[in-house]
């Protein structure tokens, strides 16, 4: 079962180091409304042709609106050998949590 971490948390981890990858797996629409900054599109539907694009050897964050698509891409992700985190809340626990959002 891949880990979870609050936006709290995952705020901490980016300015402790802003390169740490995030990947942002909602629809291009979502993703263009605003994101958690640095945060990579690759819509849940497009994982399993764009795993080029997650990072294998490094700790990668997954975000999505609340939290249930990036949990569903971690869980198949993890067996695959990604070391994945889940962002629980997603974007919209990160907007409401008064984090800033890229557009």
């Amino acid at each position: 079962m891949p880990a979870d971490v609050s936006v709290a948390e995952l705020a901490a981890i980016l300015e402790a180091d802003p390169t740490t990858p995030v990947v942002d797996v909602r629809n291009p629409d979502e993703y263009a409304a605003g994101r958690v900054p640095g945060a990579v599109l690759v819509p849940m539907h497009t994982v399993p042709v764009r795993l080029q694009d997650i990072p294998k050897d490094r700790t990668v964050y997954l975000v999505c609106a609340v939290g249930g698509r990036s949990g569903q891409v971690a869980a198949w992700l993890e067996p695959q050998g990604y070391d994945v985190v889940n962002v629980l809340g997603g974007t919209q626990a990160w907007f409401m949590s008064g984090y800033p959002l890229e557009s």
